[in-house]
């Protein structure tokens, strides 16, 4: 499932990466402190450190930091992107002019962080669905801003990409619905709409809602916050060829009683908390002798 570095950050991926990056290096603003210690020819050496067993995500950043910095640099891996690595292993090195290291050092240990943390809270519900055959899916609840490199450290802690944008997925919420006036308008609205029309994904809260779903050719029925005999009942409804996927209180002690849902399973749960309320990982810099 996991997509490496440069084959996941599509152009648009890239370009909404850099955005990212420029804007968290405007916020710090001029590093003061480093110009006011270090001439323009200092140069220092720095590792960084895993503080805690974890997975490492996020070192392909350390590249795109510094030529946004525009500052010349050098750097090397000593652990494998997306790898385990347990307390206090250095994973990676760098060389740099003394004010861009430290003007890069939190922006750099900010991403790595916080998507390391992300791939170790999805990696505990996958291990969860480990046998099941029910694949977890992120959301769109993410960082704004950080949409792309969220749901790579999602990939990387072995879980699946719902949808990275609007256009990927027409999905039809209770609002959209709603507003349309039913489901097999709304359905019927979307395919007269586009030509190839993109998959349909319908959120349904009651059996009824399933029923019309199924009716109007949906791809995909989503059964929002249902559990137990409801739940059961919604995914037997569903005939083979329509995906099917659990969404809503869905935590890391009930993961995996929703995937055995019986008579069938679904083909995907999806969990807004693994990016939403990961705990970010303990890295740290530190500089090296010359």
């Amino acid at each position: 499932m996991y997509t490496p570095w440069a084959a996941f950050f599509s152009p648009e991926g890239q370009r909404l990466l850099q955005k990212c990056i420029d804007l968290a290096l405007e916020e710090d603003g001029p590093e003061l402190t480093a110009l006011g210690l270090f001439t323009p020819n200092a140069y220092l050496h720095a590792a960084i450190r895993a503080k805690q067993d974890t997975l490492v995500v996020g070192l392909p950043v350390i590249g795109p930091v510094f030529r946004a910095l525009g500052s010349p640099f050098k750097w090397q891996a000593l652990a494998a992107e997306a790898a385990p690595v347990p307390a206090m292993t250095e994973v990676a090195r760098i060389t740099a002019p003394a004010v861009a290291m430290l003007k890069a050092e939190r922006v750099i240990l900010n991403f790595i962080t916080h998507l390391s943390g992300i791939a170790n809270l999805t990696a505990c519900y996958v291990r969860e669905l480990e046998g099941t055959g029910v694949r977890l899916l992120d959301t769109r609840k993410t960082t704004p801003g950080m949409r792309w490199p969220e749901k790579y450290a999602v990939q990387a802690g072995g879980a699946c990409n719902h949808r990275k944008n609007l256009a990927e997925m027409l999905m039809l919420k209770d609002n959209h619905i709603d507003a349309a006036g039913s489901i097999t308008a709304a359905v019927a609205a979307l395919r007269a709409r586009y030509t190839p029309c993109p998959p349909i994904e319908v959120e349904c809260r009651t059996l009824d809602h399933v029923r019309e779903g199924i009716a109007a050719g949906a791809d995909r029925i989503m059964m929002d916050n249902m559990d137990g005999p409801l739940l059961s009942q919604a995914l037997a409804l569903v005939p083979e060829g329509i995906e099917t996927e659990v969404s809503g209180g869905v935590r890391l002690e009930n993961i995996r009683e929703l995937a055995l849902t019986a008579p069938r399973r679904p083909d995907f749960i999806s969990v807004g908390r693994l990016t939403h309320s990961a705990v970010a990982a303990d890295f740290s810099m530190t500089l090296l002798p010359a």
